[in-house]
């Protein structure tokens, strides 16, 4: 179950205002810690954060399209321009709001915190070097963020871990866990069901992500719903789900740091 306290999250976002924001500007609202949760609970710990693809990314299709490495000598892209909602919303943005309410909660209970990326604007960086910000930083947990885009008839939460990692058996045992901790948290937390499209039950694991093969640090990636679906747009356009989604995040990872 989630660490004591953390549940609270959501309601310190909204009592700042993160409801007012509108889904085309980049997450700047601030959160209050929660009453119930010390500031020192995740103190010396380290997370990373990477909202996954970058503004930039379409109009830089060569430099997205190198090859990098993928783990276990394989190759593929640096990096794509992600999906969008069918307005025009763009996964990458939804990405970077997300992953900012998270920073702030987590350190809001004592973390440092680290971001791939903390713009809209740039270009990456390639998937392989965000397995190596983590990597570097020798991270307690990293967790990938992003919104999925499949037919529109597919719904729900996805999170995925490598079939394994150049962490070795270990690291893959710890990402196990951080991913059980998330899908905990989603559950009770996000206003989600598990994907109903691809999966097992809301679980995934993947051979094909470098992000997750070159990790030597716990890490998972979430898909955070299906911009293409009605129902989960709903929610991810929304300020007020945003939030939601985002205290699912930190609890999960909370939970995983204090608990397994």
């Amino acid at each position: 179950m989630p660490a004591t306290g953390a549940s609270s999250a959501a309601s310190a976002l909204a009592a700042n205002g993160v409801n007012g924001a509108s889904p085309s500007s980049t997450a700047s609202a601030t959160v209050s810690p929660a009453a119930s949760s010390p500031a020192a609970a995740l103190a010396g710990k380290t997370v990373v954060i990477d909202p996954g693809h970058n503004g930039g990314n379409a109009s830089h299709a060569a430099e997205i399209a190198k090859l990098v490495p993928m783990g276990f000598g394989q190759t593929k892209t640096c990096d794509t321009t992600g999906t969008n909602a069918d307005d025009g919303y763009p996964e990458y943005q939804f990405n970077l709001q997300v992953s900012v309410l998270v920073e702030q909660i987590l350190e809001q209970h004592g973390a440092k915190v680290i971001m791939t990326r903390t713009t809209d604007d740039g270009v990456g960086p390639c998937v392989d070097q965000r397995a190596a910000i983590g990597n570097d930083a020798h991270a307690d947990a990293a967790i990938s963020i992003h919104g999925d885009g499949f037919a529109s008839s597919g719904h729900g939460f996805q999170i995925i871990q490598a079939t394994r990692s150049e962490g070795g058996a270990a690291n893959d045992a710890r990402s196990d866990a951080l991913s059980k901790a998330l899908h905990a948290t989603f559950l009770a937390e996000s206003g989600e069901t598990p994907a109903t499209y691809i999966g097992d039950d809301g679980y995934e694991t993947r051979s094909d992500l470098a992000g997750l093969n070159l990790s030597t640090v716990p890490k998972v990636l979430v898909e955070c719903g299906n911009m293409k679906n009605p129902g989960d747009i709903a929610l991810m356009e929304s300020s007020a789900g945003r939030a939601k989604l985002a205290a699912a995040i930190a609890d999960g990872i909370i939970d995983f740091l204090e608990n397994r």
